[in-house]
């Protein structure tokens, strides 16, 4: 279940684009904003309706909770590594024309997730999906930027920002009810209309813009970040079932370490990187962004975890476990001005430090419901602070990280929140993953352990010895979160700007 569709920090990528040479028709900039919105879309609806789906995805093809992961992890693994220099393609080669590949991509992506017979090929298609996503999303900034004035940009971003919060809020609904009524395969397919008249909208209105000045292609960095996260993240993934000791894993481990070291050290001497080392010697952007890394560790792995509760331990329909986002969704697309407006008055360092402690307090709140709780007396408090607290931290951290870098690297510095947000989401379901498995395998007294923790995330009939260990697993899962959201609290009150506070 996903409750973030675009990452923390997007707006500086519009910013960072130049402007119109000259300026366009009303309504036709109000087409372009319909096209980035519909392309938008396909990563809006696609990433939160499939969270809730995920428990039939893994009945239907039988696979087991590393293969459920790596559903997830497959998509956030090329997004996460690729996003970056997905914006700088479009720089370079055409906004436009990035844009379109992307949604192509993405949609043709979606037919094979589709028809996928095997969970690896689910898995397969995902991956694809992740690298249209990584070219679509910063390309229907740079679109919007291109497009509209500065004047205008804030406005434009706004109504963006507003139809990826109304497609979150219908995204869960859509796959509950697909998941319990119809199909999941139908998730998929409903990319396949939505690309289609994306593609005819966008080459109908949209001029084609790029960056003169844009030059190479950081294709080391990419290469070394996708390598070196998928090792770290199968080896994570992987452990629980084969085994710490075993030679594959510990090689995943030590060459997953290694490359993430290489992407560094390469990063250092790359004449146009990707991730630039000297924005991180600011101490409100390297503090920033560990907030964020956390945060999002936070929030991404107890929303992956939290729909196998609701529907294995509470005994919910898909529906129904979709229907737990919208006070989150309803809360953050209608007072996230509020407390924007609240950041400029205070200054970004209370929002920073007030809203993950209220989100930390709300994740902490989700792992009170004994099972079989409702929904009143289920997650609805936990949700809603949550939803709070993530709304009073999301604007300003826009803000302080742009804020922390010269005007012209605005777009570089989104780029990598943005980016850090999407990895932290990759490495918490991994990690997580581990977590569960060990406190689920030390509660249950049986030489079948494994295949019962394969059963309560599957789908089968549960024995109460194998759902109350699931559960108690699963309040440990969401109370690391709940520390890590408020240790990020804790960061944002020592690094985050104050008032009238720049660096």
């Amino acid at each position: 279940m996903s409750v973030v569709q675009r990452g923390p920090c997007e707006e500086g990528q519009v910013r960072a684009a130049a402007a119109p040479d000259r300026p366009l028709p009303a309504s036709r900039k109000r087409w372009i904003l319909v096209a980035t919105v519909l392309g938008s879309s396909l990563t809006f609806i696609d990433g939160s309706a499939l969270g809730v789906a995920l428990p039939a995805i893994q009945r239907d093809l039988g696979a087991g909770p590393a293969a459920a992961q790596w559903v997830s992890n497959a998509y956030l693994l090329t997004l996460g590594a690729l996003v970056l220099i997905g914006g700088a393609a479009g720089d370079r080669f055409g906004r436009r024309k990035v844009f379109l590949i992307g949604v192509a991509l993405f949609a043709l992506a979606s037919v094979a997730c589709g028809l996928a017979p095997t969970v690896e090929l689910l898995i397969v298609g995902r991956s694809v999906q992740g690298v249209g996503a990584a070219l679509l999303t910063p390309g229907a900034l740079a679109v919007i930027g291109s497009a509209f004035p500065p004047e205008e940009r804030g406005k434009a971003f706004g109504t963006w920002a507003g139809a990826g919060a109304l497609f979150g809020m219908i995204g869960p609904l859509v796959g509950g009810w697909l998941a319990d009524a119809a199909d999941w395969r139908l998730i998929f397919w409903i990319n396949v209309p939505l690309a289609l008249l994306t593609a005819v909208i966008t080459l109908w209105v949209v001029p084609e813009s790029r960056d003169p000045d844009a030059r190479g292609l950081d294709w080391v960095g990419a290469l070394l970040a996708i390598t070196g996260l998928g090792a770290l993240t199968w080896a994570l993934t992987a452990a629980p079932d084969i085994g710490w000791s075993d030679p594959a894993i510990l090689t995943g481990l030590t060459g997953g370490a290694l490359l993430l070291a290489a992407f560094l050290f390469a990063e250092a001497r790359q004449r146009h990187p990707m991730m630039p080392p000297g924005l991180f010697r600011s101490s409100v952007f390297s503090g920033i962004n560990v907030l964020t890394l956390l945060l999002y560790f936070a929030l991404g792995g107890a929303m992956f975890f939290l729909p196998f509760d609701l529907i294995r331990v509470h005994g919910w329909s898909a529906t129904l476990a979709g229907a737990a986002m919208l006070p989150f969704a309803v809360i953050m697309g209608l007072f996230s001005g509020y407390a924007g407006k609240l950041a400029d008055r205070f200054g970004a360092r209370l929002s920073l430090s007030l809203g993950p402690v209220l989100a930390g307090v709300g994740l902490a709140l989700l792992a009170v419901p004994a099972p079989g709780a409702g929904y009143v007396d289920g997650p609805l408090a936990g949700m809603m602070l949550l939803a709070v607290g993530m709304t009073l931290a999301v604007g300003p951290l826009t803000a302080a990280v742009m804020g922390a870098v010269p005007e012209g690297r605005t777009g570089v510095a989104s780029g990598i929140n943005n980016a850090v947000a999407r990895i932290a989401a990759l490495l918490a379901i991994a990690l997580l993953g581990v977590i569960l498995s060990a406190v689920f395998l030390s509660g249950v007294d049986s030489p079948n352990a494994r295949a019962l923790l394969g059963e309560v995330m599957g789908g089968a009939d549960l024995e109460p010895a194998a759902r109350d260990a699931f559960h108690a697993a699963f309040r440990v899962v969401i109370l690391t979160c709940a520390g890590l959201a408020a240790l990020s609290g804790v960061i944002g009150g020592l690094t985050a700007p104050g008032r009238h506070k720049a660096e």
